[in-house]
């Protein structure tokens, strides 16, 4: 469940080093304002730009380290009628990992249903499930108190999770493209289809 923090530089930082490259190639007001315009390889899409702990260990990460990957976000829970989706959905991150796909679990008790510190719930993961994907320490998914990423999520599709294990797909430029209850198995055929034609977009 480990995974590698990427720093993103700062719009700030990025415009300081542009005007200093310009000044030493000669380019000049004009140049730098056009070496500017350019896109940066690595943006990262203002959905992505936060920072939320690790599940195992408390670690902050930056979210910006998954920036031009296809992410389904779920909201998980140890004591839930639906916490053996767990296994479709490692399934899913192990098969379409390859082609840049990521699952990220975020254990919230917002339903009540997920009681346990970060360890306990770490270990029922990893002990029951063998999940591999990224997860994150507990959340709040729903109200005012959600995190920005949730309620960002929620403007950006028009429903908030239900209940636990609700789904958003998130395209490699960091859009929000689709979103799915609960019930909506990870092998579904529609959701499937989905993360496919998301994963064949560059």
């Amino acid at each position: 469940m480990s995974s590698t923090t990427t720093r993103c530089a700062s719009p700030a930082f990025f415009s300081l080093n542009v005007w200093l490259a310009a000044a030493v190639l000669g380019l000049g007001a004009t140049g730098a304002a056009r070496a500017q315009t350019q896109p940066t390889p690595a943006a990262c899409p203002a959905l992505l730009q936060q920072t939320m702990n690790r599940l195992q260990d408390e670690k902050p990460q930056a979210l910006c380290q998954y920036a031009g990957k296809v992410l389904l976000v779920v909201n998980t829970a140890s004591y839930c009628g639906y916490t053996s989706q767990y296994e479709g959905l490692e399934a899913l991150h192990a098969k379409y990992a390859p082609k840049g796909l990521v699952v990220m679990g975020f254990p919230s008790n917002d339903f009540e249903q997920e009681p346990g510190n970060g360890k306990e719930i770490a270990d029922f993961c990893f002990n029951t499930y063998a999940v591999k994907f990224p997860m994150f320490s507990k959340t709040t998914v729903v109200g005012k108190q959600a995190a920005p990423l949730y309620l960002q999520l929620a403007k950006a599709t028009g429903a908030a999770p239900a209940w636990n294990f609700h789904k958003y797909l998130i395209d490699r430029q960091g859009k929000p493209v689709a979103s799915y209850a609960s019930k909506v198995e990870p092998g579904d055929k529609a959701l499937v289809s989905a993360i496919e034609k998301a994963l064949a977009q560059k």
